[in-house]
């Protein structure tokens, strides 16, 4: 019992830094003093079309772009861990941490200089005659996707590589001394064993990626609206505080939705 006590003083931080606001940002979407119970600036929401627009533009966007970290990352992981020499190792998590220790809005800006009129990307398609013109690819829901997948990529790699550093290594061993072929060896053994790493690394990705203002609004601006960039325009530019509130509940409801769906998907995988 003593030692559950050392969790006090962490569970007292998150109570009142995180659960009292967040109960107090769900209260005020739903109750506002003067006004009684105002649920109907939920189904007001969802039926204006922007906001329709938005939320599932920011839902699919989310959604390719963890398809794409998982992709990439899980292959990048597994090479990372199956590096023998420990220095060799240390540097590339090293170059996969590095991003996540620069600003993400210079990280963001630098997009510019690849997809501008100017860019790289359009000078080399112009100095290749494949175009006689720049190509438009700045203000694109590509470029958004381009951007928040370099932005969140890495904390994908993490998760997976902590994942496939703490699976046993001698079952992989055992399934080949069994005949195991590599995808079963894949889909058997390391899919079901490194299922928390995969559901972690799409947690962080999503949330990520849905609450991320800064890449949508540079790269994609007012051409690719995001939920992120809708509530700053309700708080800031239209001063509608209650509808941004409510785009704030729905952005949290939306990431625990996705979080359990996650869970239910991978948990349904592995017992098959």
């Amino acid at each position: 019992m003593k030692r559950y006590l050392l969790l006090v003083p962490a569970l007292i931080f998150l109570f009142i830094f995180f659960v009292l606001p967040l109960l107090a940002v769900l209260a005020e979407s739903v109750y506002q003093p003067g006004k009684g119970w105002v649920f109907g600036k939920y189904l007001q929401f969802f039926t204006q079309r922007v906001s329709r627009v938005a939320y599932f533009r920011s839902l699919w966007m989310g959604l390719l772009v963890v398809a794409a970290s998982v992709a990439i990352g899980y292959p990048a992981a597994t090479a990372i861990v199956n590096v023998k020499s420990d220095s060799l190792k240390s540097l590339l998590l090293t170059l996969v941490v590095f991003p996540q220790m620069t600003n993400p809005v210079a990280r963001t800006f630098s997009w510019l200089a690849v997809l501008g009129r100017e860019g790289m990307v359009n000078n080399l398609l112009t100095s290749l005659k494949i175009t006689s013109e720049p190509v438009r690819l700045l203000y694109t829901p590509g470029a958004v996707f381009l951007g928040l997948l370099q932005l969140f990529l890495p904390l994908m790699i993490i998760s997976l590589t902590s994942a496939l550093e703490n699976m046993p290594k001698d079952v992989p061993l055992a399934a080949k001394s069994l005949g195991a072929s590599g995808f079963h060896l894949f889909t058997k053994i390391y899919l079901p064993l490194t299922s928390e790493g995969i559901v972690s690394g799409c947690t962080l990705v999503f949330t990520g990626c849905i609450t991320a203002y800064v890449t949508p609004a540079v790269l994609g601006g007012s051409r690719v609206l995001m939920l992120s960039t809708l509530l700053f325009q309700k708080a800031s530019v239209t001063l509608d505080w209650n509808m941004a509130t409510v785009i704030a509940v729905v952005m949290f409801l939306t990431t625990l939705a996705v979080n359990y769906g996650s869970r239910i998907v991978t948990k349904a995988g592995v017992k098959k």
